[in-house]
């Protein structure tokens, strides 16, 4: 499949004109996610891999200033990061059933290491650090649905 900058172009007015709030669209070469008014992210970031040009998104809702503060499994620890779902999806902490979780409590990670997967529409997103450190906790039984902004983990940061 190949996208020229006026299809680009043309496929990016649609979507502002409509409510999608994300968008994933693959060729052999390339791959495009969108997406936009999603709560801003503590510590994880999606995966994104093609080298192609990033569409301007609105600026992400502040869950606090809406009123809405995203779902709190415990209190937060000061010396601790938290690792929040940057959507609405299903928890998966292995990439297929029967293999090893990504992360157990204890293990170090790394910047861009996976820690979980969040399935949202039938698309498994992987979920990397953005910080290294060691995990101290895992909030989310797999398979459990997640809420914008739940907190998944928490990492002492190294």
């Amino acid at each position: 499949m190949q996208l020229d900058h006026d299809q680009l172009h043309r496929l990016l007015e649609v979507l502002a004109d409509s409510d999608i709030q994300e968008f994933r669209l693959e060729g052999d070469d390339f791959r495009l996610e969108v997406r936009r008014n999603l709560p801003t992210q503590t510590v994880m970031a999606p995966v994104m891999s093609a080298p192609l040009p990033a569409a301007e998104q609105a600026p992400a809702a502040d869950p606090a200033a809406t009123g809405n503060p995203p779902p709190a499994a415990t209190a937060s620890r000061s010396d601790l990061l938290d690792i929040t779902a940057p959507m609405v999806g299903t928890f998966y902490r292995a990439p297929a059933p029967g293999e090893d979780a990504f992360v157990e409590v204890g293990n170090r990670i790394n910047v861009g290491q996976t820690v979980c997967i969040l399935e949202a529409m039938k698309l498994m997103n992987e979920l990397e650090a953005e910080v290294s450190g060691e995990v101290v906790e895992i909030l989310v039984d797999n398979g459990t649905p997640v809420e914008f902004g739940q907190v998944l983990m928490r990492v002492r940061p190294a």
